[in-house]
């Protein structure tokens, strides 16, 4: 079977002008690609880490098939491969020499090169997360409504949100994949995080929003500190910038969630988000490498 051409590069424009057309063709499922390559071109390449970003575009046919992007030193990241196209990549990276700490992928994908990337190199691999993602319908504010109200984060807040941007990675078990305080600065420059605060001012809950790309704006992080759940606060918070988000022209409003988490699926689901696909991440032990 033909599996297509992998054109690998480190080059964000060079890529872009090859799959951007393929990445908005399904906005929803390619959500984490586009605001990534969103990020690294407004932020710079080095926003994620202190190694260049890298890149790949499988091309059959004429027409581009796949898309994958690494920003070092975290996950590959794939869109949706077949068994065969994952089988046959991670072959090609292996003798490449490539030391990947881990994938992320739709749920089959990152099985399927999982395997392949084990049978390869040795390495142990570990499902580290599944998740879900989920896509808008109609939006429902779960009441009661807690006492309070919203407020976007600014400069004043730049301290706490270093704070929470930390809790929240260790919170969630997916560690922090950006500097916190560059993180702060980016997302007061843009107003893109939201407090939920108590009617004396002080805030109990935070939810982001990623720049609108493609027509998709994706809700991230969601976190309320633990002395402060089980009170509506990230309800609250989340129904109101998926409200905002969708006044400010969002065509699709989409989450991530941990599906070991209950409470968050049930919370997201009851505000109107529904489900589009599951993912996995999986984690390589680099030092098994053979």
């Amino acid at each position: 079977m033909d599996t297509g051409s992998w054109h690998f590069t480190r080059d964000l424009d060079d890529f872009l002008a090859r799959a951007d057309a393929f990445l908005r063709s399904r906005p929803a499922l390619h959500t984490v690609p586009l605001t990534v390559t969103e990020t690294l071109r407004r932020r710079g390449p080095l926003v994620y880490g202190d190694e260049p970003p890298e890149f790949g575009v499988l091309e059959r046919d004429g027409a581009v098939r796949a898309a994958l992007f690494r920003t070092p030193p975290h996950w590959l990241n794939l869109t949706a491969l077949t068994a065969e196209e994952a089988v046959a990549l991670a072959a090609r990276l292996a003798a490449l020499g490539q030391r990947l700490p881990g994938v992320n992928a739709d749920d089959a994908t990152a099985a399927a090169f999982t395997e392949a990337w084990q049978r390869h190199t040795g390495v142990t691999a570990t499902l580290r997360q599944r998740q879900r993602l989920y896509r808008l319908g109609t939006l429902t504010v779960p009441g009661p409504v807690p006492p309070g109200g919203p407020r976007v984060a600014g400069a004043s807040d730049r301290e706490r949100l270093i704070r929470w941007h930390d809790e929240f990675g260790e919170a969630v078990g997916l560690g922090t994949v950006r500097d916190a305080a560059e993180w702060a600065d980016a997302r007061i420059e843009s107003g893109g995080i939201t407090f939920w605060e108590t009617p004396d001012g002080t805030p109990v809950a935070m939810a982001g929003t990623s720049p609108r790309v493609a027509g998709q704006v994706r809700v991230a992080p969601v976190y309320t500190p633990s002395r402060f759940r089980g009170r509506g606060y990230a309800g609250a918070v989340t129904a109101e910038v998926s409200r905002a988000a969708l006044a400010a022209g969002a065509k699709e409003v989409l989450l991530f969630t941990d599906l070991a988490n209950p409470t968050s699926n049930g919370l997201y689901q009851r505000i109107g988000y529904r489900p589009v696909a599951d993912f996995a991440v999986y984690d390589f032990a680099v030092d098994d490498f053979s």
